[in-house]
């Protein structure tokens, strides 16, 4: 069975989720770098660098990273319908979340690790510039790569954007900037085969 690694409220929620839609079983492991725990010292021995979403499979072998691992099963299993017969630029939109979406989430999360020596005000300018970035990143996603979703049907692009854009204020920013992107969204952790998913992982207040 394949084993997923990961957190409530974090990336692995992508990953739970095209498991989902693809239907395949998988044991889901709570483990983070800032919970320590069994399950981190398990993710540990697969990982080395701690990170979620890891997902180990059936051999052994170990998956990371998103946008590589969505377009890991969309490839195996062409029938889920996680990435579309050509997938060109939905693989295309997986790359720009991660290299520059969650690149700009890892500064305004851990600023100090940019700038050396960091008082909490270099941090604290760090982090704001950083995101006013990323928004422009997503104002970016939502004009280029809108017309990939398909909320309908969501696929590999649609469960990444839906997650990734739930951190630093991102959502409530396109919600106000582009709208109809925001729609989507919301239409994609609706669909129901992933709802429970995303109630789960961010309960409403």
């Amino acid at each position: 069975m394949l084993t997923l690694y990961g957190a409530k409220g974090s990336g692995s929620a992508a990953i739970e989720a095209a498991l989902r839609i693809a239907e395949l079983q998988c044991r889901v492991v709570q483990a983070a770098s800032w919970e320590p725990g069994p399950g981190l010292d398990e993710l540990k021995r697969v990982n080395p660098l701690a990170q979620i979403p890891t997902l180990a499979l059936e051999d052994g072998t170990v998956m990371t990273e998103s946008a590589a691992i969505l377009i890991w099963l969309g490839l195996r299993y062409p029938e889920s319908g996680l990435l579309p017969k050509d997938p060109a630029q939905v693989i295309r939109g997986l790359v720009y979340v991660a290299a520059n979406c969650y690149s700009a989430i890892g500064i305004i999360d851990y600023p100090a690790r940019y700038c050396a020596p960091c008082d909490d005000a270099m941090g604290e300018r760090i982090r704001a510039g950083a995101k006013s970035r990323l928004h422009e990143y997503w104002r970016i996603f939502a004009d280029e790569f809108g017309s990939h979703l398909r909320p309908e049907q969501p696929g590999a692009l649609d469960l990444l954007a839906a997650v990734v854009s739930r951190w630093s204020g991102a959502r409530a920013h396109v919600k106000e900037k582009r709208p109809d992107f925001h729609a989507m969204l919301e239409k994609v952790e609706a669909d129901p085969r992933i709802a429970e998913i995303f109630r789960r992982h961010w309960p409403k207040k």
